[in-house]
């Protein structure tokens, strides 16, 4: 039996691809895997807070020293990397807004990319503590970025696997549903392109 950590990041509800498709891959999951633990993150319902100076300062207070007050500011952000941590696999669905992730997404990473909690640093450089899990990275955009000429404009992918490396997250499969907003036949495509992944990766 394994945990999964299942976190959609659209604003959307009603018409995210990213959502749609990482919530199909999950369905299947569910199916061939019945016993498994499902966490759900919604973090458009339920967004995080963008972090403060007092989640700073309790951050960066060791735990056995911080006040109740300091305590109560971080509970949030304990729960969030405890969730993280528990998870065998994580599954992520991340539409690209203006060449990045959206803003949910970003607070999310920063409640739970913590020295001492999920890196830390050494005399070698930073070293990821989440390790031995599998992400499956579903992603949505309006235009094609992983190729061509707009793949420099690519900060989604890209800050994705260097932000959840940096932590140790390393096997990473992403599907991709790109061209979103180049018309009905591309949309078409990208959503059978995502199905027909999905079905791999559940039968694999």
């Amino acid at each position: 039996m394994m945990t999964i950590l299942h976190i959609n990041s659209s604003i959307r509800n009603a018409g995210s691809v990213s959502r749609q498709l990482s919530s199909e891959f999950m369905s299947k999951w569910k199916v061939a895997n019945p016993g498994d633990v499902v966490i759900e993150r919604d973090l458009a319902s339920n967004p995080v807070p963008h972090l403060t100076e007092q989640m700073m300062g309790a951050f960066f207070t060791p735990a056995d020293q911080r006040s109740a007050e300091q305590a109560r500011t971080i509970e949030l952000a304990d729960g969030l990397a405890e969730e993280l941590l528990r998870a065998d696999v994580i599954v992520l669905g991340a539409p690209m807004y203006n060449f990045s992730i959206s803003s949910a997404l970003k607070a999310w990473i920063d409640h739970v990319t913590r020295a001492g909690l999920t890196f830390n640093y050494t005399e070698t450089g930073p070293v990821g503590l989440v390790t031995g899990k599998k992400v499956y990275l579903f992603t949505a955009s309006g235009g094609v970025y992983s190729e061509g000429s707009a793949q420099a404009m690519n900060f989604q992918e890209t800050y994705l696997r260097a932000v959840l490396g940096f932590i140790g997250l390393t096997d990473i499969t992403v599907v991709r549903a790109e061209g979103l907003a180049m018309g009905v036949p591309s949309v078409d495509a990208a959503l059978t392109r995502g199905r027909q992944a999905i079905a791999g990766l559940v039968a694999a």
